[in-house]
């Protein structure tokens, strides 16, 4: 089965390679003339970690990326409010990690580079528009270098392409803008000494607006020594004039110490923070409402073009790297791929979009900001209720994660066999 996915992010090479490991033959169209490790940090959350362990890729991740083992939430002033432990020391079977983006997109496109080939994954391509047949999806780009148009037909086409997606606009034409909460996130990263143990991801503040987030994405050379660190604070100003951009601003050193010098933090310089980093930018905090579905006919959605949602709870990224094994296990179990994608669709979307609307009610970030309200204090237990209520809506309880059955297609021929056995009507839930 041939799969062209629209947009070579984390989530869609994440998709070329659980569909390569499932008998596949996808190819990935990027928008980008080159994909380069830029960004800042992201947290990958058990439940991804997983899926990625079990496409082989358990040693790369190890290698690039730090596993926390506890989260603190802490008010303003930096007194902290409630812990949790992460990754295995909760006891999941894997462990969660905090990495740069760019070194895990890299890792990703090492991966498929090795194991699709390099003509797997063509960068410059611009969507456009796509058509479906009786038999297929045709796709058509245009090539950013020379101009000149694209055409590919394949038998399924994966829409990967980020909040903006084109193929999700061509899905649903009438959908309006993105929501904006009025946040704007500051995001850089640097050098810096050892934030607590080393190994913690520390949240301060209360709503959304008035929050700062630190947590290290390397290990440093030497014990205790300085490491990278990945740094946000969200705060709140008029919008600009105009569109709602997308791109991102840069924001100047000076106007970055003015905007962390209001917050006094005892286990942070935050004034060196600022100095040492070389780059800050702003993005606005943008989400999109639930859509009532991502599947028509021979065409779905992925990642964020399906589900953009709010950075509350580290859940976005993980949650598109789950998608794409979903996607790879529902097209393998199947021998009509339009039944397959409405079965991947009806596993994903319940819970991805019970997420997005989490996130905008703050997630598990509830907890500062009910903290804030009462003076810094909870009541006792309700800090870890509402981290295990947004636990159980997103499907990443210890006992879900290690105990469900794997996504992965033991044998691409074994999977070849069970799609020409298989019946036309799928069950509608997975393993």
């Amino acid at each position: 089965m041939r799969v062209s996915i629209v947009g070579g992010g984390i989530a869609g090479l994440t998709c070329a390679l659980s569909l390569h490991a499932a008998g596949f033959r996808p190819r990935v169209h990027e928008a980008a003339r080159t994909i380069e490790p830029v960004g800042v940090g992201i947290n990958l959350l058990p439940h991804a970690v997983r899926e990625l362990a079990e496409l082989g890729l358990a040693g790369e991740l190890a290698s690039i990326a730090l596993p926390p083992h506890r989260l603190g939430y802490h008010d303003r002033s930096g007194a902290p409010v409630w812990e949790e432990e992460l990754g295995l020391a909760a006891g999941y079977h894997w462990p969660q990690y905090s990495v740069h983006r760019g070194r895990l997109h890299v890792m990703l496109l090492a991966a498929v580079h090795d194991r699709l080939g390099p003509d797997s994954l063509h960068t410059g391509r611009l969507f456009q528009r796509f058509e479906q047949t009786g038999t297929g999806v045709r796709a058509h780009f245009t090539d950013r270098t020379t101009g000149t148009p694209v055409v590919e037909d394949a038998d399924v086409l994966i829409g990967s392409d980020g909040i903006d997606s084109a193929v999700r606009a061509q899905l649903h034409p009438d959908e309006g803008p993105a929501h904006w909460n009025g946040v704007h996130m500051w995001r850089g990263v640097a050098r810096s000494p050892q934030l607590l143990d080393g190994r913690s991801i520390v949240v301060a503040g209360g709503t959304p607006g008035a929050k700062f987030v630190a947590y290290p994405i390397e290990d440093p050379q030497t014990e205790g020594g300085e490491a990278l660190l990945n740094w946000v604070l969200e705060v709140r100003r008029a919008e600009p004039a105009g569109s709602r951009a997308r791109s991102s601003r840069r924001v100047a050193p000076e106007e970055a110490r003015a905007g962390l010098a209001d917050w006094n933090l005892p286990w942070i310089d935050l004034e060196t923070l600022a100095e040492r980093s070389p780059a800050v930018f702003e993005y606005p905090m943008l989400d999109r409402d639930p859509l009532p579905r991502w599947s028509f006919g021979r065409v779905t959605l992925l990642g964020d073009a399906a589900h953009p949602m709010f950075p509350m709870g580290m859940n976005g990224g993980s949650q598109s790297i789950v998608d794409a094994r979903v996607l790879a296990w529902c097209l393998a179990h199947g021998p009509d791929p339009a039944a397959a994608l409405h079965r991947y669709d009806g596993i994903r979307r319940p819970t991805v979009d019970a997420v997005v609307l989490a996130n905008r009610d703050l997630g598990p970030e509830e907890i500062i900001a009910r903290a804030a309200e009462q003076d810094g204090t909870l009541p006792a237990g309700r800090a870890e209720a509402i981290a295990n209520r947004y636990r159980n809506l997103a499907g990443a309880t210890v006992a879900e994660v290690n105990t469900h059955p794997s996504w992965t297609v033991p044998d691409p021929a074994t999977a070849l066999t069970r799609r020409q056995a298989a019946g036309s009507a799928p069950p509608s839930s997975g393993p």
